[in-house]
């Protein structure tokens, strides 16, 4: 490589690892999450619930409402424009400012949080330890919100893993809960990093890679049994095999989101779509697969009318990056 180009190299460098470049990576990933988020949810209601509207595409009524795991991922994302980075004391009380009790959190979040805004932030690690008996949750809220992280550090896959784990700890400390957000962050930078490779990324390599760097524990565990789904397995399938979120656990959603990405990451319309036939935890799961894929597609390939139908994200976004 000749001296002007190992410079135009670094130079490159520089310009996806500067804060502004970093943080509209982070904003394409809150939008695909949150289109998914919403998206999902609806197939909750009782009249979105027939096999027909799935297999014909049927796009649900407006509004679509999203749920805690946007709201979440706000706070990660106006953690990431103030302090250019996980904060997760920050982040914490980001979480329990934000917190609306309307919008679908779990038990022990909702508890959890309620107590942040009694008590504030400053035991937050230790509030957050005691769940589960002292275990620490192991649910799967850390990795729904993560995929900004991922793209925000997609350029640095070791600051990704870094700052995933410190995400997850503000309310997950379980090992599997920390796993789980580490997958999903590293496969939201995997996604970007593969955007533009002369050809594309086979679903297999996508989920090896994403193995690779995620910690021992159940999570990786399930990601080896989803390498060994056959290509033609159907999404309900791959959901028995691997689970799709129906316990709430990290280890029981994240390997099937990743394959759902996995297998649709150059279409975003598709992957919705494959992934709500799963079944399961449907916000959570489109969630996190919206936020991969939009990594890999760009903002430009979530339908229009999409985020016409759900519910503005602006002035959510403003006040969490405004105030605190």
């Amino acid at each position: 490589m000749t001296e002007m180009a190992v410079d135009e190299l670094e130079q490159l460098k520089a310009q996806q690892s500067a804060p502004p470049a970093c943080m509209a990576r982070a904003l394409v990933s809150l939008e695909g999450l949150s289109c998914g988020d919403a998206f999902g949810e609806c197939f909750f209601e009782p009249q979105n619930r027939a096999v027909e509207i799935r297999t014909s595409r049927t796009l649900p009524p407006a509004p679509w409402r999203f749920t805690d795991d946007t709201i979440m991922a706000v706070s990660i994302c106006a953690c990431l424009e103030r302090h250019h980075g996980i904060e997760p004391e920050w982040l914490a009380e980001s979480f329990a400012r934000h917190y609306d009790p309307e919008r679908g959190y779990g038990h022990a979040m909702n508890a959890l949080l309620m107590r942040l805004n009694t008590i504030g932030s400053a035991n937050w690690f230790e509030e957050a330890q005691e769940l589960f008996e002292g275990e620490g949750s192991f649910g799967n809220g850390a990795a729904m919100r993560v995929a900004p992280v991922g793209a925000y550090f997609a350029h640095d896959l070791s600051q990704v893993a870094k700052h995933a784990a410190l995400s997850a700890v503000a309310t997950h400390c379980h090992a599997e809960g920390i796993a789980g957000a580490v997958a999903v962050a590293i496969a939201a930078a995997i996604a970007w990093r593969e955007r533009e490779a002369e050809s594309p990324m086979k679903a297999k390599a996508f989920l090896e890679s994403v193995r690779t760097c995620t910690p021992e524990s159940k999570v990786r565990d399930g990601i080896d049994r989803a390498l060994q789904l056959p290509a033609a397995t159907t999404a309900l399938d791959a959901a028995l095999t691997i689970g799709n979120g129906t316990r709430g656990s990290a280890q029981d959603t994240v390997p099937f989101a990743l394959w759902s990405a996995a297998r649709s990451l150059s279409s975003y319309e598709d992957a919705l779509w494959e992934t709500v036939n799963g079944g399961g935890d449907l916000d959570t799961n489109c969630a996190i697969v919206g936020g991969i894929v939009a990594m890999h597609t760009g903002e430009q390939a979530i339908p229009r009318e999409w985020q016409r139908r759900r519910e503005p994200l602006s002035l959510l976004l403003h006040a969490a990056t405004n105030k605190g």
